[in-house]
């Protein structure tokens, strides 16, 4: 008979989960980098159009640093690449919004995911640090 799973380590991203986020979000960056120079660039104005652009710069750094992070054995990374993702998603997603849309209070959306993405590297950078101490 098998041993019974940890519940709470089951649900623990591996590495291969954290660099299918990347990838997928990398993907959809590259998309909506093209969408906005070709599809977008006669329909916005340029204020719109930057913000597309810090959306989609963004979105890609943070795609790069997903499936960096996956290749890292021996820290936990699971909650740092999820901050990482969620504060991608609100702060690309908010901007991307705010360009195509009139609603600009989502400017009060976007530094929310900024600080879940800072936090996710300080996360990232805290447990760097400590998880080396240990070994």
């Amino acid at each position: 008979m098998d041993a019974p799973q940890d519940p709470v380590s089951s649900r623990r991203p591996d590495g291969r989960s954290i660099a299918l986020a990347g990838a997928l979000l990398a993907g959809l960056g590259v998309a909506l980098g093209a969408f906005g120079a070709h599809g977008l660039r006669d329909v916005l104005d340029a204020r719109a159009l930057g913000w597309w652009q810090t959306g989609v710069d963004y979105q890609m750094w943070h795609a790069l640093a997903l499936v960096a992070l996956a290749s890292l054995r021996g820290v936990r990374t699971g909650l740092p690449a999820g901050l990482l993702a969620v504060g991608t998603i609100v702060f690309s997603g908010s901007l991307y919004l705010m360009a195509l849309t009139s609603a600009r209070w989502l400017g009060a959306v976007t530094p929310v995911g900024g600080l879940l993405m800072i936090a996710g590297w300080a996360l990232l950078a805290w447990r760097l640090s400590s998880d080396r101490k240990r070994a």
